[in-house]
């Protein structure tokens, strides 16, 4: 396998299961919310703030539909979903893992939804936010592993045993 992308919610772990799963591997790690803040030189909530979320979303998608990557673990942002071309090629650079996690452990994760740069609508609720996204995550999954319950040593030994289960 060339690459692993990791989709999900805000909060349920990419970027710390991602670190892990690179190590495990022997890849490289990869956060796409990195790469675009030092492309556009600024914090994501910055961009969300001076371009809106339409601007945002077009930023992420373009980053994410040019990424080039060889053996590395990429956690995305949680938006990434709503960019079909950049989903489209993110699928070409190898499997597609969602890291699902219900919504109310999520909330208690996050926090401040504003400084983790969490793109919401006007009015749009995180109830409403999970709801939107989690058909799309689906939708786009190689591989789901519901990190329910589950301690971080553990979400890595089942993502683990899922990408050699889809490998075979």
């Amino acid at each position: 396998m060339k690459n692993v992308v990791l989709i999900g919610m805000p909060g349920v772990g990419k970027s710390t299961l991602g670190v892990l799963l690179a190590k495990a591997l022997g890849y490289r790690f990869l956060d796409t919310d990195l790469v675009i803040q030092a492309q556009e030189g600024r914090l994501l909530r910055e961009i969300i703030d001076q371009e809106g979320i339409d601007g945002f979303l077009a930023i992420e998608g373009r980053a994410c539909a040019q990424l080039q990557a060889d053996r590395s673990v990429i956690a995305t942002g949680g938006s990434v979903i709503y960019e079909p071309e950049a989903m489209a090629h993110l699928k070409t650079l190898g499997p597609v893992v969602y890291l699902k996690l219900g919504r109310n452990a999520l909330a208690k994760r996050l926090g401040s939804l504003k400084k983790r740069g969490v793109v919401l609508r006007p009015g749009q609720t995180f109830k409403d936010l999970y709801q939107e996204r989690a058909p799309l995550y689906q939708q786009y999954a190689d591989i789901t592993v519901d990190c329910g319950g589950q301690d971080i040593p553990h979400a890595l030994a089942l993502t683990l045993q899922r990408l050699r289960e889809a490998e075979k």
